[in-house]
């Protein structure tokens, strides 16, 4: 039976996903509980999981209500190293760890840098992975807590992810972030028709998000940040890839 992706948008620019197999579902993340309920109930489903990427109130406030919505026996899985500052967990899991969800294996990515302890889950089965704060739709989260290293070392993992990998990503901000991209690499003819296509499903009203990590690599400037091309447009041609990546990351965060 194959998986479907339900992409939830909630408070103003947040995004909780449902991962559906028949009529069983998992959360991850739970910004609010409405919207998530909302679709449970319309789509007739049982939530069996709740999947939490990081400890930011945006992520996790919903959990109390969204539990006491679907009833019955929910696992909540989340971070074994960000116990302390996280909803009581049924499930800790960390780097290279592995479980069982709807009958199928997801395995477990520290995608530190945004926060301490911000994992992403990665479900082969449904060449998916959701990346909440840490790989974004053309960007990535600020590093609050890491150092510009860590993000980069997990960028470095979710890049080596199949191609065809959909990123679940946990907000709205593609628009902003294809105007900064293109200041980066204006010349980059795939940035140009994706920052098109955007401005076109947002005149619409849609949403950007989930996204091909094959996308993600050919026009994410955060992503990039190892490549000569890029390096040579920022005069960084000898700096190590980290730097560069931190170089885009703190021009990012005065764009």
């Amino acid at each position: 039976m194959a998986f479907e992706i339900v992409t939830v948008p909630c408070l103003s620019d947040n995004y909780a996903f449902l991962l559906v197999k028949g009529q069983r579902a998992a959360v991850v993340d739970i910004p609010e509980a409405a919207p998530i309920l909302a679709e449970v109930a319309k789509r007739e489903l049982t939530v069996t999981d709740i999947l939490i990427t990081h400890h930011h109130a945006d992520h996790i406030q919903g959990l109390a209500d969204l539990l006491a919505g679907v009833g019955g026996s929910v696992r909540v899985i989340g971070s074994s190293i960000d116990p302390h500052r996280l909803p009581d967990l049924d499930l800790s899991v960390g780097q290279g760890d592995s479980f069982n969800l709807l009958d199928s294996e997801v395995r477990v990515m520290d995608v530190s840098g945004h926060t301490i302890g911000h994992i992403a889950y990665y479900v082969p089965e449904a060449h998916a992975v959701f990346t909440a704060d840490s790989l974004m739709a053309l960007g990535c989260g600020r590093v609050f807590e890491g150092t510009m290293e860590h993000m980069w070392e997990s960028l470095t993992k979710l890049a080596a992810l199949p191609p065809d990998t959909i990123v679940c990503s946990g907000h709205e901000y593609t628009e902003t972030n294809a105007r900064f991209a293109l200041t980066i690499e204006p010349e980059n003819p795939e940035l140009q028709a994706r920052v098109q296509k955007i401005a076109d499903a947002r005149s619409r009203g849609e949403a950007t998000v989930p996204s091909l990590l094959s996308d993600e690599l050919a026009t994410n400037p955060f992503l990039r940040a190892g490549l000569a091309e890029v390096k040579s447009a920022l005069n960084m041609e000898h700096e190590s890839d980290a730097t560069v990546f931190g170089e885009i990351r703190r021009r990012k965060d005065s764009f």
